[in-house]
C-alpha cells in the first residue's frame, strides 16, 4: 500500500486530466485541460507537434500541483490512451513528458483502459448490487466494460470517440444529413458484435453506467446547469428520451450556436454531437431506457490501483 498521497495524470485524446488523492483516499485535486492531443491523428497517424506541446505543458503544470501536495515520484502515474496508441511518434510525447514529470509515462492498452474505467466507476457508486455495463466515451475510443460482484466479466475498446468520429464524418457547418447518417452507421456497425452478449447480461438485470466528459456534459445539459456542479451530476439518471432530444437539438445547430449555448462547455462544443451520438447509439442498440451517470472514471481506477500497490 502507498503510504502518502497519490496522483494520476491521464493524457487522453481530448483532454489531459489530474487526480490527486490524499492518504485517506479523499480527493484533494481534480482538474482538466483541453489539450486535443489526438487532433489529426486519425488522418495522419502522428501526433501534431503543437498538440504534444499543449499536452506536455499541462503535464508540467499538473506535476507541480502534485508536488505541492506532497506526492513523491513513486506515488505518481502518467498514462496515455487512444491517441498515443494510434500515433507512430508517441515516443516523442513520452520523452518530453518524462523530462517534465520525472516519471516515465505508460501506454495503456484498450483492455487495460476499459478495466481501469470499471474499477474507477465502482469507487463512486458503492457495492455492485447487479451487473453493470460501464461506458466511457473518450476522444479517440469508447470503452465498454461489463462487471458484476465477481469483477470484470468483459472489456472491449471500440475505435471510435467524439474527436475521431467528428474528424471522420462531421465536417460541415451545420452538419449535413448524409454526414450524420454516415456517423451513426459507423457507430452501429461497431456495436453490432456486442449485441448478443449484452442481451444475455440484460436478462440478469444489467445496469448502464456512463462516465467521463460526454456523459457528464449530457447530464449537466439535462439538468439545465450553466455552471458545472460535480456533486449534482453524480448519480443523475439520463433517460433515452433526454439523450435523443439533446442529439436532435445539437446536431441541427450551427457551430456558433453550440458555442453560444451556456449549457455546453466551449471546449467541447465542436465534439459534443459526436459524443452524444455514440451514447444514443449505445442506449438504442442495447435497449437501455436509462443511464446512471458517475463522476468517477479511469482516473479514479488508476489512483485506486496505485494506492493499493
Amino acid at each position: 500500500m502507498t503510504a502518502g498521497p497519490v496522483a494520476v495524470i491521464d493524457c487522453g485524446t481530448n483532454s489531459t486530466r489530474l487526480l490527486v488523492l490524499g492518504a485517506d483516499g479523499s480527493t484533494l485535486v481534480r482538474d482538466l485541460r483541453t489539450t486535443r492531443l489526438g487532433a489529426g491523428v486519425d488522418a495522419t497517424g502522428r501526433l501534431d507537434p503543437a498538440a504534444i506541446a499543449r499536452t506536455v505543458a499541462a503535464v508540467e503544470e499538473f506535476t507541480e500541483v502534485a508536488q505541492a501536495h506532497g506526492v513523491v515520484p513513486g506515488a505518481r502515474r502518467v498514462v496515455a490512451t487512444s491517441a498515443a496508441r494510434d500515433a507512430a511518434n508517441h515516443q516523442d510525447l513520452f520523452d518530453a513528458i518524462e523530462a517534465v514529470a520525472g516519471v516515465a509515462p505508460e501506454l495503456l492498452s484498450g483492455e487495460e483502459e476499459a478495466q481501469l474505467t470499471y474499477l474507477g466507476s465502482t469507487t463512486g457508486l458503492g457495492p455492485v448490487q447487479r451487473p453493470r455495463l460501464v461506458v466511457d466515451i473518450g476522444g479517440g475510443s469508447t470503452e465498454l466494460v461489463i462487471g458484476s460482484s465477481g469483477g470484470v466479466e468483459l472489456a472491449r475498446s471500440l475505435d471510435v470517440g467524439c474527436v475521431r468520429l467528428t474528424e471522420r464524418h462531421l465536417r460541415s457547418d451545420p452538419y449535413l444529413p448524409q454526414e450524420i447518417v454516415a456517423a451513426a452507421r459507423a457507430v452501429d456497425e461497431l456495436l453490432a458484435p456486442l449485441a448478443d452478449v449484452v442481451r444475455t447480461w440484460k436478462s440478469q438485470g444489467l445496469e448502464l453506467v456512463g462516465v467521463a466528459g460526454t456523459v457528464t456534459t449530457a447530464a449537466a445539459i439535462d439538468m439545465g446547469l450553466t455552471a458545472y456542479v460535480p456533486d449534482a451530476v453524480h448519480r443523475h439518471v439520463l433517460t433515452l428520451r433526454a439523450v435523443q432530444d439533446q442529439y436532435r437539438e445539437l446536431s441541427s445547430a450551427a457551430a456558433s450556436e453550440r458555442r453560444a449555448d451556456p449549457r455546453v462547455p466551449s471546449d467541447r462544443a465542436d465534439v459534443i454531437v459526436a459524443g452524444i451520438l455514440i451514447l444514443r447509439a449505445i442506449m438504442e442498440n442495447f435497449e437501455f431506457g436509462t443511464c446512471l451517470v458517475s463522476e468517477h472514471d479511469i482516473l479514479d481506477g488508476i489512483a485506486v490501483a496505485l494506492a493499493r500497490s
